[in-house]
């Protein structure tokens, strides 16, 4: 790949991610807060709308995939997706049932599906596999940036125009990533590279295992397979209710209180990243990833304490040290448990598919407890999934074992210390 063809697609490939930030996720927390203010829906029926398009969007995962691996229009599949989500968030509003909102956020879990694997391997066709991880940083650092924004343009705008203001504003982020998508050259992307076939593939024919039994043919993946599932069944729910409490007590500034939440966490999110990447070898991936199931669990014990807006807003900064350090020591953590065995994207794959059905599963549970016994026993209840994802990381798990090969190579890159 040529030096001029990858420069010509960083500032598009910079700009798709910043935009489709937005558009990837859907309505997200702010489609709770609506169906709850303007709809009027109980909370119940929010979780489970809420957890059609994450069990949607587990369904299509495998075949999301298959179908980037298997064509070349790729960016045409990222306009269609975007297309299809905005389609979809922007008829809730002509359609407000239960069952018609039910089937529109399938549609947009299904075309939020194509977008992880497809802007990877966009990302991987154009600068290969050298320089994979640190463009992948990049690409984050944008989506980080992206969802700030937006979240701080769909606050300034609710209050302004009320809760509809958001739809038009993914609306036009949207379109602003359908741009951005068609600037990224097709010539720069090397579509065999996309797939991994570039020194990937195995030679050798053997057979490798493939889904679930991957996890099963290693015992301390299998352990934080199951913690990362429940990481994501304590966290999913949160602040979808952090939103629903802010709502009730505020609602004629629900949303632009949603907003001050999703920025807060983002900002705290960068920082966190940065420190656990530069920092990740020396203190080691077992305590950190613990750091982040203790803080998960506090936050579940401390938002039922008080209903003030600022005290919500302040505990919802925690989110952001949680994700921070999960988004950054998965991939590390996952490549360390599966090093030499060729199996890193198989292992990344199945444990996404468990953390997506405890992600699904979060929503629907809270809502129900919600329903039954009040906000502070379930947010109680995810504090609890997360002590247990601690106690299983800490008395059933290793600290994974970095290649020797690896270690000499970031000694080397890091310097004297």
């Amino acid at each position: 790949m040529g030096p001029d063809r990858t420069a010509s697609a960083r500032g598009p490939l910079d700009a798709l991610n910043f935009f489709l930030a937005d558009v990837r996720d859907g309505l997200g927390p702010y489609l709770a807060i609506y169906l709850l203010t303007v709809q009027h829906w109980d909370e119940a029926s929010i979780g489970f709308t809420l957890s059609a398009a994450g069990i949607a969007g587990i369904v299509a995962q495998t075949p999301a995939g298959a179908l980037i691996d298997a064509v070349r229009a790729k960016r045409a599949i990222l306009v269609a997706a975007a297309v299809a989500i905005t389609a979809a968030s922007l008829a809730i509003p002509l359609f407000p049932g239960l069952v018609p909102v039910t089937i529109l956020q399938a549609i947009s879990g299904v075309a939020g599906a194509v977008f992880p694997p497809a802007i990877a391997a966009i990302t991987l066709g154009i600068v290969g596999p050298k320089a994979f991880a640190a463009r992948i940083g990049r690409n984050e650092a944008f989506n980080h940036a992206g969802n700030a924004v937006a979240a701080l343009l769909a606050g300034a705008l609710a209050y302004w125009l009320g809760a509809i203001a958001v739809f038009w504003l993914m609306a036009a982020m949207a379109i602003a990533s359908i741009i951005a998508t068609l600037s990224v050259p097709a010539t720069a992307i090397d579509h065999d590279v996309a797939r991994g076939l570039d020194g990937a593939s195995d030679s050798s024919g053997a057979a490798r295992p493939s889904g679930f039994s991957v996890l099963f043919a290693s015992p301390p993946l299998l352990v934080f397979a199951a913690s990362t599932t429940l990481f994501h069944f304590a966290n999913a729910a949160m602040l979808p209710l952090v939103g629903q409490k802010l709502a009730l007590a505020n609602p004629e500034l629900a949303t632009t209180l949603m907003s001050a939440c999703i920025v807060a966490a983002q900002l705290v999110m960068v920082p966190v990243a940065l420190i656990v990447g530069a920092r990740a070898d020396r203190w080691g991936r077992k305590p950190i990833f613990a750091i982040a199931l203790a803080v998960l669990c506090l936050r579940g014990l401390l938002y039922p304490l008080s209903d003030a807006a600022p005290w919500l807003i302040g505990v919802q900064l925690l989110d952001g040290v949680g994700a921070g350090i999960f988004g950054a020591l998965f991939p590390l953590i996952v490549a360390d448990l599966t090093a030499g065995t060729g199996h890193f994207n198989v292992a990344q794959g199945a444990i996404a598919t468990a953390q997506g059905i405890g992600a699904a599963l979060s929503t629907s549970v809270a809502g129900a407890i919600v329903v039954g016994y009040g906000y502070g026993a379930a947010f109680v209840t995810l504090g609890l999934a997360a002590a247990l994802a601690l106690t299983l990381l800490l008395l059933l798990m290793p600290e994974p074992r970095r290649p020797e090969s690896e270690t000499l190579a970031n000694d080397a890159i890091a310097g004297p210390r």
